[in-house]
């Protein structure tokens, strides 16, 4: 292997560490034959090398690599411009544009709904649109009440503020109360009392059921009678539309129905509740809806809100349609994971393992990531299966863009252990809080004694020349720890491991420092004395660990979550 080589390796590591917080061999390899194709010849030696540099650079500081690319290679810093597609602009704008979003409150939002609604608050954004948050909960069955005061806090965190209404709908039942009976009234809706199999075939053989043919008086007592007399089951109201329409999902579909479920909201004040389409065409024409941005699942519903309000003569709103995005090992599903929330499985939606916006939030993740993330994917009809670790890398690069110019730095020891360097200087050492503003703030008086990590010592090999971060040079000799130098360039010319530390001298100054992981697992160990100024939500690097956000302190011990690398 030349030394030529050697370089190429050593500079696509250190670019893929830069790029993705960590290398990985696998996606180097292509990068360096891409540049030395000869090297292919001797695949065992390349896979060798790379393996090595790949260990050498996930040892380094952001900084330490940063600096070694500045010096070495510049041109490979310049980011790629981020895939970015553009929205289509919206049509038919006459007057204030007015969109909405509508989750069912079956929990809280999760990453599924982060991208929709990103793409919907982007478009408010550039249209200064009035943008309403509309809580669909007509089905009593299928509510969790942590979402009436969660998805308002989860939309207004994710829109900075964008969200320009509340609107739930089971408030609104007086008002599509009103809207059935002018329906009845006017010929466009029945009350139909054939049972679900007796309908079903009917319109498999695209016949009208008797029930089509009541008045409008017998249709307005019916439904009277919906609200006082009939079961659950024995009575809905449907829409007139053609029992031999190709497509049997628009014969003569259903609008409301009886429900006798207790609403976590109204109670047992009501019986007869609106379906989505109902309540969502009534909604869009009360609420001045002009553009509405939906899956495109929703194409059918899509078609039978728009047969109701061609048939009330209210205006039909331009809609886009999107694909879903499908996360093949993330589970999104609000209900299989309250099962789980309730089995004890998950402490509660804000679980760290779990990918809902309360989870995140905790994390560290910004609200303009997953915007980002939104228009990088952008207004598609096509469905795309994303991976658990395709979505987070793509997040945690946008997320790294927002938080690293404004996390401070902060050195972590992760199980630490009490070490003496003999011969070691009694030294001052102040560092920056951050390596751009260059202001210091972090003082660390040091003597011979320290706090370093079991993994790092147990790595120090015999007589290898290693470095303490912005410290000094030691090496290992007969299981001893020797004091070396404190020149870096003596360290950047012969050294190949750099490992941070805490001073021991001061004990009583450090803090006890606890880091759940994704995972849940917990790592703990040492943080420096300047973590004293941290305020509960702050977000920082520990060194060599990663971006994570102080949630709770206790006080001398402080515990994070983890972000990403």
């Amino acid at each position: 292997m030349t030394e030529q080589a050697k370089k190429i390796i050593r500079k696509h590591a250190l670019l893929n560490a830069f790029r993705y917080g960590k290398a990985e061999p696998g996606k180097i390899i292509g990068k360096v034959l891409g540049e030395e194709p000869d090297l292919k010849n001797d695949m065992d030696s390349l896979k060798s090398w790379i393996g090595d540099a790949v260990v050498e650079v996930n040892k380094l500081s952001e900084e330490q690599i940063k600096k070694e690319l500045e010096e070495n290679s510049p041109d490979m810093l310049e980011k790629k411009e981020e895939t970015k597609k553009d929205l289509p602009d919206l049509k038919e704008i006459s007057r204030q544009v007015v969109m909405r979003f509508e989750p069912s409150p079956s929990g809280p939002l999760h990453i599924g709904h982060a991208y929709v609604l990103g793409l919907i608050a982007e478009y408010a954004r550039r249209y200064k649109a009035k943008l309403i948050l509309r809580l669909a909960d007509t089905n009593p069955a299928n509510i969790d009440t942590i979402s009436y005061d969660q998805i308002p806090k989860d939309a207004e965190w994710l829109t900075d503020g964008g969200v320009s209404e509340v609107i739930v709908q089971s408030d609104n039942l007086e008002t599509y109360y009103q809207h059935a009976r002018d329906m009845i009234e006017k010929g466009h809706a029945y009350i139909c009392t054939c049972s679900a199999e007796e309908f079903r075939e009917l319109a498999q053989r695209k016949e009208e059921c008797s029930c089509r043919g009541n008045t409008s008086e017998k249709n307005a007592e019916l439904w009277k009678m919906m609200s006082t007399k009939f079961k659950e089951g024995e009575a809905v109201m449907r829409f007139k539309t053609d029992m031999k329409h190709k497509n049997p999902a628009m014969r003569d579909f259903p609008l409301m129905r009886i429900n006798d479920d207790e609403h976590p909201r109204q109670g047992k004040k009501y019986r007869v509740w609106p379906l989505m389409n109902f309540s969502v065409a009534v909604d869009d024409y009360e609420q001045g809806m002009t553009h509405i941005l939906r899956a495109k699942d929703h194409a059918d519903n899509a078609k039978r809100q728009e047969y109701i309000q061609h048939a009330m003569g209210w205006p039909v709103p331009q809609t886009q349609f999107v694909g879903r995005i499908n996360f093949l090992d993330l589970e999104v599903s609000c209900s299989k994971t309250r099962a789980r929330i309730d089995k004890g499985e998950f402490d509660n939606w804000d679980d760290i393992r779990l990918p809902f916006l309360m989870a995140m939030k905790r994390r560290g993740f910004q609200p303009g990531a997953f915007i980002r993330y939104s228009l990088s994917v952008g207004v598609s009809l096509s469905d795309k299966k994303v991976s658990n670790d395709e979505f987070f890398k793509a997040l945690y690069a946008f997320n790294k863009d927002m938080i690293d110019p404004v996390s401070n730095r902060y050195f972590f020891v992760d199980q630490p252990v009490e070490v003496v360097i003999e011969g070691a200087p009694e030294q001052d050492i102040e560092l920056d809080l951050h390596p751009d503003n260059k202001k210091g703030g972090r003082i660390f008086n040091a003597d011979d004694r320290f706090f370093l990590a079991k993994s790092d010592l147990d790595s120090i090999k015999e007589g290898e020349l290693v470095r303490l971060m912005d410290c000094f040079n030691i090496r290992k000799k007969e299981e001893k720890l020797l004091f070396d130098s404190l020149d870096y360039e003596k360290y950047k010319g012969n050294g190949k491991k750099i490992i941070h530390w805490l001073p021991a001298g001061k004990r009583d100054d450090l803090f006890e420092v606890e880091v759940i992981m994704p995972d849940n697992s917990r790592v703990t160990g040492l943080g420096e004395e300047a973590m004293k100024k941290l305020k509960t939500g702050d977000i920082v690097q520990l060194e060599r660990f990663g971006f994570c956000r102080l949630d709770e302190e206790q006080g001398n011990r402080l515990i994070f979550w983890f972000a990403h690398k």
